[in-house]
């Protein structure tokens, strides 16, 4: 009699590892490793000026000094060199906020787009606070608003903080 053994088809294999790998790819990290990234999908890749995306990220480490990033990724189409943006943070315990406006360039007439890409899609880090020392331990929340002319701003795929401790 001969024995019948069922192996999996290996496409569907495939798929499922990349599919866990693209996930944990894509979760966000604790600060105690070191990093932290969280990116939010900009609905129907036009960012309307009163969506925010809110950025949660905790805090441990008050000796350590961090960078703090704006990622942005967006497609060649996108109609801009630059983006204007307020991130606003409001640190633990404390009920008011604090904001900053920053004009973040995205491309160069001599260079083209700054970004690292991937076919039509450029993802760029702009470092936004440079050598930060959080206060207080606990959650901070981080709020991103786009404040640029158009709205919505076409060609936006995805909005985010990186928080990297310096070592």
């Amino acid at each position: 009699m001969k024995l019948s053994i069922h192996h999996p088809n290996k496409t569907a294999n495939l798929f499922t590892l990349g599919s866990f790998l693209l996930s944990l790819l894509l979760t966000s990290c604790d600060l105690n490793t070191g990093v932290f990234e969280k990116n939010v999908a900009i609905p129907g890749h036009q960012w309307e000026s009163s969506f925010k995306p809110e950025i949660t990220f905790d805090v441990q480490d008050t000796t350590a000094l961090y960078n703090v990033y704006l990622v942005l990724r967006h497609t060649d189409a996108y109609n801009f060199n630059n983006i204007w943006i307020r991130a606003t943070v409001q640190e633990p315990g404390s009920a008011e906020a604090k904001n900053q406006q920053y004009d973040l360039a995205l491309a160069t007439n001599q260079s083209g787009w700054l970004g690292t890409a991937m076919d039509d899609i450029y993802e760029t880090r702009l470092l936004i606070q440079p050598q930060t020392k959080f206060r207080k331990t606990g959650e901070y929340h981080f709020t991103i608003e786009q404040l640029m002319r158009e709205d919505p701003l076409k060609n936006v795929l995805n909005a985010g903080i990186r928080v990297e401790k310096i070592k």
